[in-house]
């Protein structure tokens, strides 16, 4: 926790941005969580409580630094200039959507944005994100005048119970890697309390053990999230390169995912106490008020502005269609496989055969973009031939 003998060193200006993008992931999460009940999109997850992790440890980072991230970095994405349309576009799976409806809802991706796509299995960026972390740790040695970019690798506690945390972590350790393991202790791993998930002193024990420098901060305290980070990917440049564990202690605020009912494991006067107590937006509001920057009518403005901004992306997207039928199988290999045309001739067969079953009428290009396939017209990203 930053206490009152540290300075802020960031100017009013970068504060209102960090709260801004805290806030916007606070309203679109709550318009999205409210879209997948009504049955507007397939799934979503909020990152209600742990937003100043994101935020906090993103504008630490250059924005060139890679990040792997889990699942509730939304913030990350936002402070980096990721903008609403591109998630809401990413949730209904539209044509605009930049992963072209491959993915789950919330499983963002930016090339852009330097984010790789997150997975839904669990840990599995751990090790990816320490054999990254290695090949820049020798572009950084190979190019010294260059930008020094470090790796930043997300996770929740519960992802630190697989055995990828502990194949990454040790790589990265003997292999000298500069990569940040940013670990959000929320307290719960879907239902399973941490109480239940470990013995042990959390996660920053184990980094110790395997020699790997670790902080463990208040997660909440944006502030200190960014201090933490500033010096953590100091020290993973330090020395030609080295990992970094931060353990950020946060509390899940909301359920797991809309597929959980998390009431049915712990009490809802729990869940009040902490949005009351210990509530990251909340605190650094009342940090800028202290100060004179913030106030009640700037509050309500940001908010009914935020909440337009949401609605209006959210709009657009619900008109627009979904992406090419025939996507779900060009631009995977160079050149079009005869296996992959079979697939495709027998999905042709399939919704001719039964077509009051299959509406295409949502699909961008119907079953056009099908036969540009297999007549050898297709000319996508990857200029792909028909074998």
């Amino acid at each position: 926790m930053v206490d009152k003998a540290h300075s802020v060193d960031l100017s009013n200006e970068q504060i209102l941005k960090i709260y801004r993008d805290m806030v916007t992931v606070s309203i679109m999460d709550l318009i999205m969580f409210d879209a997948q009940r009504q049955g507007k999109i397939s799934f979503y997850m909020v990152s209600a409580g742990e937003e100043g992790i994101a935020v906090g440890s993103s504008s630490a980072l250059s924005h060139n630094d890679p990040v792997f991230a889990q699942y509730r970095e939304h913030g990350v994405y936002i402070h980096r200039g990721t903008s609403i349309s591109e998630f809401i576009n990413q949730c209904f799976s539209t044509t605009h959507d930049l992963g072209k409806g491959r993915n789950m809802p919330v499983h963002y991706g930016s090339a852009k944005q330097h984010v790789h796509t997150v997975s839904s299995t669990l840990a599995t960026q751990l090790p990816q994100a320490s054999g990254a972390a290695y090949a820049l740790k020798l572009a950084n040695l190979a190019n010294p005048t260059d930008e020094q970019r470090v790796v930043a690798c997300y996770f929740g506690e519960g992802a630190a119970s697989e055995g990828d945390f502990h194949a990454a972590l040790n790589i990265a350790a003997t292999r000298s890697c500069p990569v940040l393991f940013i670990c959000r202790n929320n307290g719960y791993a879907i239902s399973t309390p941490t109480l239940d998930q470990y013995r042990g002193d959390g996660i920053a024990s184990r980094g110790v053990g395997y020699g790997i420098d670790t902080v463990r901060v208040d997660g909440n305290d944006v502030f200190a999230m960014r201090r933490a980070t500033l010096e953590a990917r100091a020290l993973a440049l330090s020395g030609g390169g080295r990992p970094v564990l931060i353990e950020a202690m946060s509390y899940r605020v909301s359920h797991h995912s809309t597929s959980d009912d998390s009431f049915a494991y712990r009490a809802k006067v729990e869940v009040e106490d902490w949005k009351r107590r210990d509530n990251p937006i909340t605190r650094l509001r009342k940090y800028m008020e202290a100060r004179e920057m913030w106030d009640e009518e700037k509050e309500k403005t940001l908010r009914s502005d935020l909440r337009q901004e949401v609605l209006k992306a959210y709009r657009a997207a619900e008109k627009e269609k979904k992406p090419a039928l025939s996507g779900v199988i060009t631009d995977v290999y160079k050149e079009m496989t005869e296996e992959q045309m079979e697939q495709l001739r027998r999905v042709k067969r399939l919704v001719e055969t039964y077509p009051e079953e299959y509406d295409l009428s949502e699909f961008d290009g119907g079953m056009d973009s099908v036969d540009e396939v297999l007549n050898g017209k297709y000319q996508g990203p990857s200029s792909a031939k028909v074998s």
